[in-house]
């Protein structure tokens, strides 16, 4: 998925919990894999797709102002004319240590326009990247060392409440 680098930055850094589309996602897509958009023009790290939040867009963004990652005005700019809005909510995250040019994948000459799925291959390419290196770039880390089972279970109730309660509030 083709992101500008500054809410790429701020997904990695786990600020943005949720990132704003136009369209869903397959419904059989768990991982995104992250491409920040020139001038960096890399394949940046993942982050796990805890589910879609579809509303209008004043309806989504009252739900997820708190960590957009995006000011109002952008959004509405973003979502201007547009019925329907969707986030996009964001579970873990992995960062590449060294970023890699979208041609290190297999038969991919150019990067997305928006998005593209990855053939099986090469999403096992993107994988073997990531466990390569430390997983240090996870939410659940700190400076200090590799994350501990408390915080990552928090971590992950927490997703999942924030899952949970977003679905509620959809079918309510």
């Amino acid at each position: 998925m083709s992101i500008h680098p500054r809410y790429a930055d701020a997904i990695l850094a786990g600020t943005k919990r949720v990132e704003f589309r136009k369209r869903r996602l397959a419904p059989d897509v768990s991982t995104v894999v992250i491409y920040a958009t020139q001038p960096v023009g890399r394949i940046v790290g993942t982050f796990e797709v805890l589910g879609h939040d579809v509303a209008p867009p004043p309806e989504l963004w009252n739900r997820h102002r708190i960590h957009a990652g995006i000011s109002v005005a952008g959004y509405d700019e973003y979502y201007a004319q547009t019925p329907a809005a969707v986030g996009i909510l964001i579970g873990s995250v992995q960062q590449l240590s060294q970023p890699r040019p979208v041609t290190d994948l297999p038969g991919v000459s150019r990067p997305p326009q928006s998005f593209s799925y990855l053939t099986r291959a090469q999403a096992i390419d993107v994988q073997t990247w990531l466990q390569r290196e430390p997983r240090d770039t996870d939410r659940t880390s700190s400076a200090s060392g590799p994350p501990s089972v408390v915080a990552s279970i928090l971590v992950r109730t927490a997703d999942a409440i924030h899952a949970a309660a977003s679905l509620l509030r959809r079918a309510v």
